[in-house]
C-alpha cells in the first residue's frame, strides 16, 4: 500500500515547481536567405534579441546567414535538410511564391507545406514622385504629356514589376530606366533630378517623404500604416485580366517578412513558436528599438500566410502565362 501510494504522488506534479519545456537548455537558429546587413537579417537580428523571453524554457536564439539564389537556397535547406525539431526557423524573400509559381529552376520547396510562424510585416509597395512635380493624383499622371522616368534596379524587383504594371495596364506614360544597384542609388538620382521618381515599399521611402522629397502617389493592396488615403493599382485595374496580375504580383507582400519551419514540425512546438513572435512583436523593448531603426514591425498570422500561398499558388495557367510575360523572379 505504501508503495502505491508513492508512486501515485510522484505522479503529480508538485505546485511550485516548474514543468519541464521543449525548449529548455535549447538553441533556436534563424536561417535568414541573404548575406548580414539587410532588411531580412536586420528583421531577423533584431527578433533573436527579443523571442526568448516570449519562448517556454527561454532558449538562446541565434542569427545564421545563408545567402545564394536570391533565397532560393536557404529555403530548400529549411524544408529538406534542417531537422524538424522546431530548432530552425528560415526567413527569405518574400517573391519565392513567385519562383515556385513560375515554375523557377532550383525550387525544392512548397511554399503551402511550410510549417508557418507568420510573418513580421507587411511591406507595401508605392510610387513616389519628386514634390516639386505637379502630378498629385493618378488621374493626373494620366494626363502627363511627357513620360515621367522612374528609377529601377532590373526585372524581379518592386522598383521595376510594379511600374512596370502601371505602365502596362493603366497606361501611366513612363519610362523605366534600370541599372541602379541599390534603392539607396535611386533616390540619389531623385535628389540630383535625373529621375523623376521610384517604387518601393513604403518603410524604404517613408524618411524622404517624410523629408518631403516625394510623395507617394499610388499603392499595392497590403495594408501598412500610412498609405491608408492612397488609390490601389488593382483597383483601378481596366479588365479581370489586369487586376489579376496585379493582384498576384502584390500577394506576397502581405506576408512581407515571411518565417517558416520545416514542414514535418510538431504541431505543439509551432504553437509556441507562432505565440511567441506574436508576443515579442508587440514586446514594448523591441517595438521601442524597431522605432528607433525607423522598422515597423506588425504580426501576419500563419492563417493569412497560408491563404495567400494556397491562393497565388491555384492560379489558372492562363493567369499565371500572362503574369510571367510581365514579373520574373530574379535570381
Amino acid at each position: 500500500m505504501r508503495s502505491l501510494l508513492l508512486a501515485v504522488l510522484a505522479a503529480i506534479p508538485i505546485a511550485g515547481l516548474a514543468q519541464p519545456t521543449p525548449y529548455a537548455g535549447k538553441t533556436v537558429t534563424i536561417i535568414v536567405g541573404y548575406k548580414a546587413g539587410g532588411g531580412y537579417d536586420a528583421t531577423a537580428r533584431l527578433l533573436a534579441r527579443h523571442l526568448p523571453k516570449h519562448i517556454p524554457g527561454k532558449p538562446t536564439v541565434i542569427v545564421q546567414n545563408m545567402p545564394g539564389a536570391n533565397s532560393m537556397i536557404a529555403a530548400n535547406h529549411v524544408y529538406n535538410v534542417a531537422k524538424p525539431d522546431g530548432l530552425t526557423i528560415g526567413t527569405f524573400n518574400r517573391n519565392l511564391p513567385v519562383a515556385q509559381l513560375t515554375r523557377v529552376d532550383g525550387v525544392k520547396y512548397d511554399m503551402t507545406k511550410f510549417a508557418w510562424i507568420g510573418s513580421a510585416a507587411s511591406e507595401c509597395t508605392i510610387l513616389a514622385l519628386r514634390t516639386d512635380l505637379p502630378y498629385k493624383s493618378v488621374d493626373e499622371l494620366k494626363k502627363a504629356g511627357k513620360p515621367l522616368v522612374i528609377g529601377a534596379t532590373g526585372p524581379g524587383a518592386n522598383t521595376y514589376d510594379f511600374p512596370l504594371l502601371l505602365k502596362e495596364f493603366l497606361g501611366l506614360n513612363l519610362k523605366i530606366v534600370t541599372g541602379y544597384q541599390s534603392s539607396a542609388d535611386i533616390m540619389l538620382a531623385i535628389e540630383r533630378k535625373e529621375v523623376d521618381g521610384r517604387a518601393g515599399s513604403f518603410t524604404s521611402i517613408r524618411p524622404f517623404i517624410d523629408r518631403k522629397l516625394v510623395r507617394p502617389v499610388l499603392r499595392a493592396r497590403a495594408d501598412e500604416p500610412g498609405v491608408e488615403q492612397l488609390p490601389i493599382d488593382e483597383d483601378l485595374a481596366p479588365n479581370p485580366r489586369a487586376k489579376a496580375i496585379m493582384a498576384l504580383r502584390s500577394a506576397p507582400e502581405i506576408v512581407g517578412r515571411p518565417y517558416v519551419m520545416h514542414p514535418n514540425t510538431p504541431p505543439e512546438l509551432v504553437k509556441v513558436m507562432r505565440e511567441a513572435f506574436a508576443k515579442a512583436i508587440e514586446d514594448k523593448a523591441l517595438v521601442a528599438e524597431a522605432t528607433k531603426a525607423s522598422m515597423e514591425l506588425n504580426y501576419v498570422g500563419a492563417d493569412v500566410a497560408v491563404k495567400v500561398m494556397k491562393e497565388m499558388l491555384s492560379q489558372p495557367k492562363d493567369v499565371v502565362d500572362e503574369f510571367s510575360k510581365y514579373v520574373k523572379f530574379g535570381e
